[in-house]
């Protein structure tokens, strides 16, 4: 199926004259993750890895993808003509470096400019230039070659209320104007979708997961105009809209809406410069999350003097959780980790009769999370993983392909709940008998590792970039490393990852710097993974909050939002010092506060074993 739609790509190809394809896994809005309408590197290559670049020549298919997918892509892709490029591995070149090495004159290079955003579109272009090569960024062969693609997906949208946004669309608004002024722009276009959901106060369901509606945003010093699928427009949501002052215009318009829009505009400008007036309304854009065709439509109506390519400041505005939000994450969190626990008692409990799958397990816990009050969804396909397995960091089982689970080596479960207060996401690696001297000192090593960067204290103004080092450096010590960022931001009722704030220790973009502010919630998950043996991953999921003030300056540390044990059968304590082994006592007494009064009989004493102190 595979070869015959790349022969099939290939044809069309040399129809239009290309020499090079490259295609990506984001759909029109830089999303993560996409419908099925949009996951044209699967119909392209059979992977379903994210972040994935793909780039086809009559000779080769090549494919990229980063640390978390290497084991799975490597499996997907086998038995057909892609080769797997390692992202970030030694001696594996970048899409650029691959195309810089092998652009000659007279080269067509195309790609669908909707899947792309305009800084890695700028990217392509100057090195095209650079080697004469003619660029298309209309490129889209799956528009026509596609026959059996799956329709794009269409939900109703519903209304947060304000008891549950803690902030009314207004007042957002209102503040957005005022960045967009500070920084001189008259006019934003948004094409992020989780950031046009935050700003309005609605949820969708367009992606799975993810509770997002297809969508863009154009916001002037006057006007909102909401461009979302016709069928999507519930009731509520037009008297909202109309009460709100939002003019709802049908997706499909879009582009020919703003062009005209767009060419008004630089009409304006002009009248404006004529009679010497100052030109005040540029245009932003963010040039990460606005797709090149988007950028490159404004810049042909515009000219490129009037666009302002900048953050989009929706994006750390809604990184910074209110209190009315931060008082549901909190209920949130402890309502998911009471299930966490009794799955986790669960699978110590049946372990040892040998009916357990990976598959079973994870529908168990999907179970457990749907019984929750205010449950809308998983906030991601549980991750159920049994010792090999789980050295895939995204690998996910299914009834017709997973493993049964034994009494013995490790269990890695990451999951989450979408909920009306809040979105989760949580791993624990469940010890389930016999494990190697090896197993224990790396299942302690990503243990030390987790509770180091908890219970961090730092300045303000540190940035995820030196808060990586706390947690790398037991692996480091080892000699070791785990090949994704240690934490991710995480949505309120929206994506299980955001931005901008991260912790890693590589710099992929500007935004890899910001500073933690108190508000911000984010993942502390490092991981092991031993290819064909097993892995091992321990998130908890926290809330930057302030610490203290003194002569030195102001104080920042971490509240944990996740209160499950940490499986003390797999710790080795002697590999622990005694301020690791006090860290994890002192967890462990939370969680016990925090959980203990949810659980009864049997559950309780597990929970009283599981976070027994150790050490003297």
């Amino acid at each position: 199926m595979i070869a015959e739609i790349l022969s099939r790509v290939r044809a069309y190809m040399k129809e239009k004259k290309v020499s090079y394809y490259l295609l990506s896994s984001s759909d029109e809005h830089a999303s993560e993750y996409v419908g099925d309408y949009d996951k044209t590197s699967f119909w392209m290559s059979g992977c379903s890895s994210d972040n994935v670049r793909i780039l086809i020549r009559q000779t080769s298919a090549l494919l990229w993808t980063d640390g978390r997918y290497f084991i799975s892509a490597a499996g997907e892709l086998a038995g057909s003509e892609y080769t797997l490029m390692k992202s970030g591995e030694p001696g594996v070149p970048t899409v650029t470096e691959y195309l810089d090495a092998r652009l000659k004159e007279g080269d067509t290079l195309a790609y669908d400019g909707r899947t792309f955003s305009y800084a890695e579109g700028v990217g392509y272009r100057n090195l095209a230039e650079a080697h004469g090569v003619h660029v298309r960024n209309d490129f889209a062969p799956q528009d026509e070659l596609w026959t059996d693609r799956p329709a794009r997906a269409s939900h109703p949208l519903m209304v947060l209320t304000e008891e549950l946004a803690g902030e009314t669309y207004a007042s957002k608004l209102a503040r957005l104007r005022e960045e967009m002024s500070a920084k001189g722009a008259g006019e934003l276009v948004i094409s992020k979708l989780d950031d046009i959901m935050w700003l309005l106060n609605i949820r969708g369901a367009d992606i799975a997961c993810n509770p997002v509606a297809l969508s863009y945003l154009l916001v002037t010093e006057e006007e909102v105009f909401l461009f979302l699928q016709e069928s999507e427009v519930t009731d509520e949501l037009r008297r909202y809209t109309q009460r709100e002052d939002i003019s709802l215009i049908d997706y499909d318009q879009t582009f020919p809406f703003l062009e005209e829009h767009f060419i008004s505009l630089a009409e304006a400008n002009r009248s404006q410069a004529k009679s010497g007036q100052k030109i005040v309304q540029r245009l932003l854009l963010d040039p990460r999350s606005s797709s090149d065709a988007m950028v490159s439509l404004a810049a042909s109506c515009l000219g490129t003097e009037n666009l302002l390519l900048s953050s989009n400041p929706t994006e750390k505005m809604k990184s910074i959780k209110n209190p009315v939000e931060l008082e549901h994450v909190r209920a949130v969190y402890l309502q998911d980790s009471v299930v966490v626990c009794r799955f986790i008692y669960y699978i110590k409990k049946h372990v040892e009769e040998g009916n357990l799958t990976e598959f079973s397990v994870a529908r168990y816990l999907d179970g457990l999370r749907a019984e929750l009050p205010g449950y809308l969804d998983l906030s991601f396909e549980t991750i159920s993983a049994y010792n090999a397995n789980a050295a895939m960091a995204h690998y996910v089982p299914t009834e017709d392909d997973c493993a049964r689970i034994e009494p013995r080596g490790f269990l890695l479960v990451d999951s989450g709940g979408q909920y009306l207060g809040g979105t989760t996401d949580v791993t624990r690696t469940i010890c389930l008998g016999e494990l190697t001297e090896e197993m224990r000192a790396d299942f302690t090593t990503v243990a030390v590792s987790n509770l180091r960067l908890l219970f961090a204290h730092f300045m303000e103004g540190c940035s995820g970039m030196v808060l990586d080092a706390i947690a790398r450096e037991p692996f480091w010590a080892r000699h070791k490393n785990f090949n994704h960022g240690t934490g991710h931001g995480i949505g309120y009722i929206l994506n299980v990852h955001e931005g901008p704030q991260v912790i890693r220790w590589r710099e992929r973009i500007s935004e890899d710097r910001t500073c933690f502010v108190p508000g911000m919630i984010t993942s502390d998950e490092p991981g092991m993974y031993v290819e064909g043996r097993y892995g091992i991953r321990t998130e908890s999921i926290t809330l930057c909050v302030g610490d203290c003030t003194n002569a030195y300056g102001n104080f920042l540390r971490f509240e944990p939002l996740t209160y499950v044990p940490i499986d003390l059968e797999g710790l080795n304590p002697e590999q622990m010092d005694a301020s690791d082994i006090d860290k994890l006592n002192r967890y462990h007494r939370m969680v016990w506060e925090k959980i203990s009064p949810f659980l009864e009989q049997d559950q309780l004493e597990w929970l009283r074993q599981a976070t027994r102190q150790i050490g003297s």
